[in-house]
């Protein structure tokens, strides 16, 4: 019973005396010479002053103890600066202090017994205190730095060993979470898809290189302390190092905690969003391998669809998130949301109009992906189809990206879009001249069209006459092929062809130009005797006879 009560006082009396070496009370206290005797404050084993009188319910030998164990703290610190004891006076005391460290109070009492103003005792206290420190600085032997030397160098072995244990480790894991993550591959094509991550090839290794990354951060975090302590001269960064983080986590840290409740709800929204997003690209994938069938609606719609769908349910998912964002009701945050919607609005004009042309032509199906066209005087095969574009690629393998609203206001030829059916027509024209029988150009140029090789026989050559020029009648072969990429070559090898048939039969392909006097020069009409002469040498000629000849 009586331990407890002594353990009792003793705990009150040790609270007591730390509350008022850190705050005075500035209260009138009246403080006797007390009648125990007087203690002497020892440092280092030498005695520097008497305690003479108590303070509060403190003896002079308590207080001389703990004036003592202050200065032996205070001991600790080998960068100790002499210029960091200063004297101050608060509550009616005169207190010395050492930096931010009271290490005694003067009380009025203390003055009365030694018969010195409060100020001239604290100053020669100081001035005992200064050279009994500076004795012990210099005293202090080269094994002191050694040691705190090798404390410092065994925490950092001991740092490296555990960031080698964590290197080891995360490997280890990494392994096991790459056969994981395989197995998990190889279900996607299960029902489980919808569940498994579509993300990095290696998602689950990325993560765990995060958890890595963080892990480390936070070792370092909490040993720096730890290695920092044991030289004098980097205590105090520790401190402050604690300071200048302390307010910044501890604002982010109640940011997250008052952010919890709406984080659960902007979560439900990304994870229905999400799995609502990998279904709609499951069916459209379905769709475009003819998988899943839906009547009157083309296989080459699924993808552009989708990404439209796409925008309207990100949208919407914003709409929905939006009110649970941090800030979001502030005013600055509204305008700066106004400000990047009027932004928008004036610098995607065009943007939006080659998208609404997109969309147009998506569904309109003037060409798909492959078809040879023509756009704007540009031919080529059509390589990618987005809503804001399309490429060409041409013969000569140069890729061109023509705008969506530049295709929804030009002409457009499609030269793929009935050749499986009706065949495409190509229809080289050559120029001969009216001296040479239309027939004979027909049958020549119908042999050529016969020795091309390529070309579909399903449907025959024909030849139409196109115009009847001043000097030369225009002809037009016409043939049919179902390979639409290929017809610069087709044409280029009918051209040959047509240039060997005319060679063998002597005809020339030109286009000639006259320029004639007639004045009785032979007609340059085919296959007639037609009689240009004068119609005076006519009648000479009847009399005399020659006509006859």
């Amino acid at each position: 019973m009586f331990r407890k009560l002594n353990f009792t006082l003793f705990l009150l009396a040790f609270i007591t005396s730390t509350l008022f070496t850190q705050t005075i009370d500035t209260t009138n206290t009246t403080v006797k010479h007390s009648d125990e005797q007087d203690a002497f404050v020892v440092f280092q084993g030498d005695s520097l002053f008497k305690i003479n009188t108590g303070l509060g319910p403190f003896s002079p030998t308590k207080r001389a103890e703990q004036i003592s164990g202050r200065l032996e703290s205070i001991a600790k610190d080998i960068t100790m600066v002499q210029d960091s004891f200063f004297i101050s006076e608060e509550g009616g005391y005169t207190l010395i202090s050492y930096k931010e460290t009271i290490i005694m109070s003067i009380s009025n009492a203390d003055a009365e017994v030694l018969g010195l103003p409060k100020q001239k005792i604290a100053i020669n206290y100081i001035g005992t205190i200064k050279q009994s420190f500076i004795n012990h600085i210099e005293n202090k032997s080269l094994s002191d730095w050694l040691i705190n030397i090798g404390y410092t160098i065994l925490t950092l072995i001991g740092l490296a060993i555990i960031l080698m244990l964590i290197k080891i480790s995360f490997k280890w894991i990494n392994k096991k979470l790459l056969k994981y993550e395989k197995g998990l591959k190889r279900k996607r094509k299960s029902f489980f898809r919808y569940l498994a991550p579509d993300g990095p090839q290696y998602f689950f290794i990325f993560l765990s290189n995060i958890v890595k990354i963080g892990l480390i951060i936070l070792i370092l975090f909490l040993y720096l302390p730890l290695l920092f302590r044991f030289m004098p001269g980097t205590k105090g960064l520790v401190n402050q190092f604690y300071s200048y983080i302390a307010d910044p986590v501890n604002f982010i840290l109640n940011g997250l905690i008052s952010f919890l409740p709406n984080l659960f709800y902007i979560a439900i929204i990304v994870i229905i969003t999400r799995y609502v997003l990998r279904i709609l690209n499951y069916v459209a994938q379905e769709i475009e391998e003819e998988k899943l069938k839906l009547k009157g609606f083309h296989k080459d719609w699924a993808h552009p669809t989708l990404n439209i769908v796409k925008i309207i349910i990100y949208a919407f998912s914003i709409v929905f998130m939006f009110p649970y964002l941090p800030g979001s009701s502030s005013p600055a945050f509204q305008g700066v949301t106004i400000f990047l919607g009027v932004l928008f609005s004036f610098g995607s004009t065009s943007a939006i109009a080659n998208i609404i042309a997109g969309i147009v032509i998506t569904y309109m199906r003037p060409f798909t992906i492959g078809d040879r066209v023509m756009i704007n005087g540009v031919a080529g095969d059509v390589v990618e189809k987005t809503l804001l574009v399309t490429r060409l690629r041409t013969i000569k393998n140069e890729d061109i990206t023509i705008p969506n609203a530049t295709i929804i206001n030009t002409h457009l030829w499609n030269y793929s879009k009935n050749a499986k059916k009706l065949g495409l027509i190509l229809h080289p024209t050559v120029t001969i001249g009216y001296d040479v029988p239309s027939q004979t150009v027909i049958k020549l140029l119908l042999e050529a069209a016969k020795n091309t090789k390529n070309l579909t026989r399903e449907f025959k050559p024909f030849v139409l006459q196109k115009s009847l020029n001043d000097f030369y009648v225009e002809y037009e072969l016409n043939v049919y092929t179902k390979q639409p990429s290929k017809m610069a070559f087709f044409i280029s090898e009918l051209n040959k062809s047509i240039q060997e048939e005319f060679n063998k039969a002597g005809v020339e392909i030109l286009s000639p130009h006259y320029q004639a006097m007639r004045d009785g020069n032979s007609s340059t009409i085919s296959g007639e005797a037609t009689d240009m002469r004068n119609p005076v040498d006519k009648i000479i000629d009847k009399f005399t006879g020659k006509d006859q000849e």
